[in-house]
């Protein structure tokens, strides 16, 4: 009889704590989600979608006493010819035609970083930050590579800020000018974005 109430206490403990185990692995595994849910699109008071398509001259300054884009990490003693390594940030300017002189519509403020030890390539991550007309104080997002030499690059819109939630799409690159003895670049940049 004494080895029977042993065998019945650990059944009883074994199916108690069964229980818990169970019920707290429910808990864990995602019955109860507290920090995210699921939303209807039409409390964001998202409207239609819309494709919009910018040109703007991107300006590249690394030269004279106030650069737009500066080096941040050097290459390392032993890179390649393409320079692979170096970092560089930027706050260009973009203006609405080819001269710097013409109208200032935003910035591209990120960083390029030359990422190929085969060819002269960017990788891209910058926002277009617009500060005129309807789109003043949005942003667009782009990353991407951009393979200098080409004659149109194309990079990804993964996203941006105020009219441009939500935003995705593409844009092209087309260098305007480069000063081989300045480092100065301007380039076109056509930019189409599907936004609310």
């Amino acid at each position: 009889m004494a080895m029977i109430f042993p065998t019945f206490a650990s059944l009883y403990i074994f199916f108690f704590l069964l229980f818990f185990s169970i019920f707290d692995m429910i808990l864990v595994n995602g019955e109860n989600q507290d920090f995210m849910r699921s939303l209807d699109s039409n409390l964001l008071d998202l409207k239609q979608e819309k494709l919009t398509h910018f040109r703007v001259y991107w300006h590249d300054i690394v030269s004279g006493h106030n650069p737009t884009s500066v080096v941040v990490v050097k290459p390392p003693a032993n890179s390649v010819a393409t320079g692979f390594g170096v970092i560089a940030m930027i706050d260009d300017p973009l203006t609405i035609g080819p001269e710097m002189s013409s109208k200032l519509v935003g910035r591209a403020q990120g960083f390029y970083a030359l990422a190929s030890q085969e060819e002269l390539g960017l990788l891209m991550s910058m926002n277009f930050a617009f500060m005129e007309g309807k789109y003043n104080g949005s942003t667009i997002t782009v990353l991407g590579r951009n393979a200098v030499f080409s004659k149109v690059r194309e990079m990804p819109v993964v996203g941006g800020s105020g009219l441009f939630r939500f935003a995705r799409g593409y844009v092209q690159a087309r260098t305007h000018m480069f000063d081989i003895k300045t480092g100065d670049a301007t380039v076109e940049y056509n930019v189409y974005v599907l936004h609310y």
